[in-house]
């Protein structure tokens, strides 16, 4: 693998990104769907790879014909196989960077119901995927015992989540987990957005949607930039290095801060090592992907910037720039690569776990959160359950229809909630070790612990936030 050749992958990603923008733009139904581009390109580079096209030539006129491994060479999925476990890396640095933390205080009087409510979401989603796995997946289907992390792993993580564990999934025996993950995510993001749209006319029909204005009222430009992967901030009053580019300077502050996750991770290694890992013979963090303590690397910085007074000069619409780019690069090349045939031997248990997230997804948010959220529930559990359903940028959406003048408090308590969310779950620490977690207790401890945390949040949401009413 050359430079060349790690240079024209990516020179072909971008041809495919302007490919599955153009259709966006002339395809209205592609709009009415809020797919992003990132995911329209990487479905358009599975369809004319080896994986659709290829079987397909191979089918009908033989491994002589000239595309019978599709339209792309198979050096440049050498190379797409690496990235997404790369650049998720750089998606996690980037969460909390920019960003002014609030005290906690703040955050919990905001958003303490969507934290109560997310975590409730998340955990019950191990659960019900452990439980599906125990019962049925592993002794019926033979699945891997680890099939019972999928559900979070790939609806509150989404594709990043799911793609950047394929090193875990690898190493702990399970590979044909990553592509299982990657497709639940992509499940996950389709039925968010219609189901969350059918959600939202039937609150408007009900009189519990509040603010909700119908989808035709949406600009075209406004469906063009809601459907994006696109974390858009107010004009920057960013302070800029003069002796340094401002994107050479805010790459480096990317850089440093999976820097430094890379160190807590070889700390923790050792730690292990000369702790209970030599007691026990039981490993937890070599199987531990970077990400998340690269996430905790970028909170420090942040922290310490402002600590010292600098963090104006962190902009936060640059950060959003390099982190939009990571994540289209990582869901391009996760679609691309994905293995179909994976799925096509797996079906019937990945329609299971599918159908079963739907379903709790859509009961939390129609019986918990009006239980566990006090006020304006529909606008901020909608926010939630978008999330719940695949990435945040779903959530949002949903919101930005639901409450498109923004009268309620859903969307600041959106923002706030990931402070307190997302370094445990949707992607945060516990999913990057539920894998070695399952791999090393045995499913059945990290039930009963998803059972007690569960019982926990959802008991302190319906009586502590709930009797606010």
């Amino acid at each position: 693998m050359t430079a060349d050749v790690v240079g024209f992958a990516f020179i072909v990603i971008g041809l495919f990104l302007l490919i599955g923008k153009l259709f966006r733009i002339h395809m209205k139904w592609l709009q009415d769907l809020f797919l992003p581009s990132s995911i329209i390109a990487g479905f358009i580079a599975l369809l004319v790879g080896p994986e659709i096209l290829g079987r397909l030539t191979q089918r009908f006129l033989g491994e002589d014909a000239i595309f019978y491994q599709g339209l792309i060479p198979s050096y440049i999925f050498d190379v797409w196989d690496t990235l997404p476990g790369l650049f998720i890396n750089v998606v996690f640095a980037a969460l909390f960077l920019g960003k002014v933390v609030p005290g906690l205080k703040k955050i919990w009087l905001i958003a303490g119901p969507q934290v109560i409510m997310g975590q409730t979401v998340s955990w019950g989603q191990y659960v019900l995927g452990i439980t599906l796995t125990l019962l049925v997946l592993t002794p019926v289907f033979d699945m891997n015992p680890l099939t019972g992390a999928l559900i979070e792993i790939s609806f509150v993580g989404g594709h990043g989540t799911a793609a950047g564990l394929s090193g875990t999934f690898q190493e702990l025996n399970f590979a044909e987990g990553a592509d299982l993950a990657i497709g639940l995510a992509t499940i996950g993001i389709v039925s968010g957005v219609i189901i969350g749209i059918i959600l939202i006319n039937w609150g408007a029909r009900t009189g519990k949607a509040k603010f909700v204005t119908s989808q035709n009222q949406l600009t075209e430009e406004e469906k063009e930039h809601l459907g994006e992967l696109d974390d858009r901030e107010e004009p920057s009053k960013a302070k800029h290095v003069s002796s340094m580019e401002p994107m050479a300077f805010h790459l480096a502050i990317v850089g440093a801060a999976i820097g430094l996750g890379y160190v807590f991770q070889q700390l923790l290694i050792y730690l292990e090592e000369v702790t209970w890992g030599a007691w026990t013979g039981t490993y937890l963090f070599p199987y531990v992907p970077l990400f998340p303590l690269a996430m905790f690397g970028g909170m420090i910085i942040q922290i310490a910037f402002s600590k010292l007074g600098i963090s104006d000069y962190i902009d936060r619409e640059m950060i959003n720039r390099i982190s939009g780019f990571a994540l289209d690069v990582l869901i391009v090349s996760a679609l691309a690569t994905l293995s179909l045939s994976v799925i096509g031997d797996n079906i019937v248990p990945f329609l299971l776990l599918a159908i079963i997230a739907i379903i709790w997804n859509v009961f939390a948010f129609l019986v918990l959160a009006p239980k566990m959220i006090p006020k304006f529930w529909f606008e901020r559990g909608i926010g939630d359950m978008g999330q719940a359903m695949g990435m945040t940028a779903t959530g949002l959406l949903l919101m930005k229809i639901a409450d498109p003048d923004t009268e309620s408090p859903a969307l600041e308590g959106f923002g706030y909630k990931q402070l307190l969310f997302e370094p445990l779950v949707g992607g945060g620490l516990f999913t990057a070790a539920s894998l070695p977690l399952i791999y090393q207790f045995g499913p059945v401890p990290i039930l009963i612990l998803s059972i007690i945390v569960t019982a926990f949040f959802l008991l302190f949401g319906i009586f502590y936030f709930g009797r606010k009413k």
